[in-house]
This record gives structure tokens, C-alpha cells and sequence, in this order.
């Protein structure tokens, strides 16, 4: 009879490869709720006074250069699959200069041969990568030896713990304990060597949560708003539970906007790293992020199929997609005279209709 943790591993690997197919393949779109840059507009320059080709929007995170203010967000790993897909979405984080993180490790930490499949660093040597766990797993056994262990398995330069408390409700081998997190994840900001910062998985973080993380020690915050991907729409095709199936069309449109969080974090923490991801399509979407106070503008589902197809194809239509990205920013910019990104995050021309 297969023990515990065995079993645990094979629920876990099988769970990597049906979230990959459903994320591509079904509708798990929040519904009812966009990322809420739709409801801010630019007003425009029409005599920005530079050229186009003067437009800077190279940055820095965790202390390393990065060719733009860009994320790939936390998707996957752990199945020979999933592992190509890191490997593709990292040869093109590292040839345009964007920020990589990885999806949950857990597989890894369960079982150590599933490891090469986060490890991207021979193909991204010089970005910042960051490594991931679920923040409940403090509850079910983890801890600071685990977190390390992640760290060391990406080499990575942070480590991410994410937030996925209706996703757990919803999963059918979900973890629903979530008391006394908060100073499990400060016992991990005590201890670890690499910053630490926390990230939602699709229903955002508020200004209230974001300062009791801050106050432990949160390097830095990715708010993960709601718009783009709904986890209880992907637990959804998963659960062979019919209460929980029908329960999560309730949940489609739940969460807090993607701008909402962004705007209201930065207000409540001017100085703190934080990343917008959640629903983001364009650059104009970044453009608008960064405008309302975020450092980072994350991609997630929107990069997904581009780096599911196969090598060269997948690849080059990833980079394709990421240059054009990088373009309709530096484009916004220009569209409001904003040279570099300290214009931009400082501009006036962003106007809530």
C-alpha cells in the first residue's frame, strides 16, 4: 500500500499537469471582475519632446539590473512537461532581461528528482529568479530548512511564498489551515539568507493585509488581483465533488482588482517592492501599473501557450509576445512624455474615469 508522503507526491505531480492543461484549455477567466486598469486612461501628449528611441525602462529588483520593469509570473513546474515550459519561459526571461518566478516547488521538496524541472539558471544566469512555495505548507510540516532548500534548488535570488486560501477550499486535496500563518512566514524572514516576499494566486492582497506583512519582515509584495485567472474556476474542472463544483460559480468574479491592490498598497506602503500581476495582457496594462505605484508588471496565463508549444515555435512566439509587450510600453510612454520610469511612476496624465 502506497505510504503517505508517496501518495502525497503523486497527488501533487498529477495536480501540475491538469492545472496546465485546464489553464489552456477551458475558460477560467474571472467572471464579472476585470483587473480594473480598464477604468483608468491616459491622457495624451502630443508633444512629448524626445525621441522614441530615448525611452529607458531599464530597472533593478533584488539588486539586479533587468532590461525592464517585467515578470514572468509564478505558472509551474514539476512534471518532465512543465520543466520544458520553465525551461523555455527562462531562455526568454534571460534574452529580454525580465524578473522569472517559479511556480509552487513542493513537487521538489517531495521528491528531489522532480528538482532539475525549477532549475533554470543555466538558462537564465544573470536575471532574478524567484523561487516559490505555498505559505499553508508552514502548517503541514514546512519550514525554514524546506524554504532554504528551494532556494538552493532554483538558485534563486528570493523566495516567494504565495497565498491561496479559496484555491485550498475549492482544491480536492486542499490544505485548509491557515491559522497563525503570519509568524510562520516571519520566522522565515528572520531566518532566511534571500528576501522574502509573499504573493496572491489570483484575488489580490489589500493595504491592510500588506502592512502585517510588511511589519514581519516582507521583502516584498506581489498583490495577484483578481481579473485574469480564477483557481477556483480551475479547482472547478478538477472536482469530482459536486457541492464544490457548483459552489465555485459563485467565486468566478470574487477578489479585489488588480489596480485596486496596486493602488491602495503603494498608498499604505510607499518604499516596499511590489509587483502587479493579475489579468495583465499589454504593456499599456504595465504602463498603467507602474503609474499607480508598482515596480513590476507580471505575465502569467497570457504567456502560457506561447511557451506550451514546442521548442523553437514556443520560444520564439514567447519572445515575439514579450517584445511586443516591452513595445506598447515604451509606446505609452511616449504617448505621455514619460522618458524612464521615474516619469512614468510620477505622471499626472493617468486619470480614473
Amino acid at each position: 500500500m502506497m505510504d503517505r508522503q508517496a501518495e502525497e507526491h503523486v497527488q501533487t505531480t498529477k495536480r501540475k499537469g491538469e492545472h496546465i492543461r485546464i489553464v489552456l484549455e477551458e475558460q477560467v477567466k474571472s467572471v464579472g471582475t476585470e483587473p480594473g486598469f480598464e477604468q483608468y486612461r491616459f491622457r495624451h501628449q502630443a508633444l512629448p519632446e524626445f525621441d522614441f528611441e530615448e525611452i529607458d525602462i531599464a530597472s533593478t529588483f533584488l539588486s539586479k539590473p533587468i532590461a525592464a520593469p517585467l515578470l514572468i509570473s509564478s505558472m509551474t513546474g514539476g512534471t518532465a512537461e512543465t520543466g520544458a515550459i520553465n525551461e523555455r519561459l527562462a531562455d526568454a526571461a534571460q534574452a529580454r532581461g525580465w524578473v522569472m518566478a517559479l511556480g509552487s516547488m513542493r513537487a521538489a521538496i517531495e521528491k528531489e528528482s522532480l528538482a532539475p524541472t525549477f532549475q533554470v539558471r543555466k538558462q537564465a544566469p544573470s536575471i532574478p529568479i524567484i523561487a516559490n512555495l505555498g505559505a499553508v505548507q508552514l502548517n503541514y510540516g514546512y519550514g525554514v530548512d524546506e524554504c532554504r532548500l528551494a532556494v538552493e534548488f532554483a538558485e534563486a535570488d528570493a523566495l516567494v511564498l504565495h497565498l491561496n486560501s479559496l484555491q485550498e477550499v475549492f482544491q480536492p486535496e486542499g490544505n485548509t489551515n491557515f491559522r497563525g500563518l503570519l509568524q510562520r512566514i516571519a520566522e522565515v524572514c528572520r531566518q532566511l539568507q534571500v528576501p522574502v516576499g509573499v504573493k496572491e494566486v489570483g484575488w489580490g492582497i489589500d493595504a491592510e493585509t500588506a502592512l502585517r506583512l510588511h511589519d514581519i519582515g516582507v521583502a516584498f509584495i506581489d498583490v495577484a488581483g483578481a481579473g485574469g485567472t480564477s483557481w477556483s474556476q480551475v479547482e472547478k474542472y478538477r472536482s469530482r465533488d459536486p457541492l464544490r463544483t457548483e459552489a465555485a460559480a459563485a467565486f468566478a468574479g470574487w477578489g479585489t482588482p488588480t489596480a485596486a491592490c496596486v493602488r491602495d498598497v503603494r498608498t499604505a506602503l510607499p518604499g516596499t517592492a511590489l509587483i502587479a500581476s493579475g489579468g495583465l495582457n499589454n504593456g499599456v496594462d504595465a504602463a498603467k501599473a507602474i503609474a499607480l505605484g508598482a515596480d513590476l508588471a507580471g505575465y502569467g496565463r497570457s504567456l502560457l501557450a506561447g511557451a506550451a508549444q514546442p521548442q523553437t515555435i514556443g520560444s520564439e512566439s514567447l519572445q515575439r509576445q514579450m517584445e511586443r509587450i516591452e513595445f506598447e510600453l515604451r509606446t505609452a510612454m511616449f504617448g505621455i512624455g514619460a522618458a524612464n520610469l521615474q516619469e512614468l511612476r510620477h505622471t499626472k496624465r493617468l486619470i480614473q474615469l
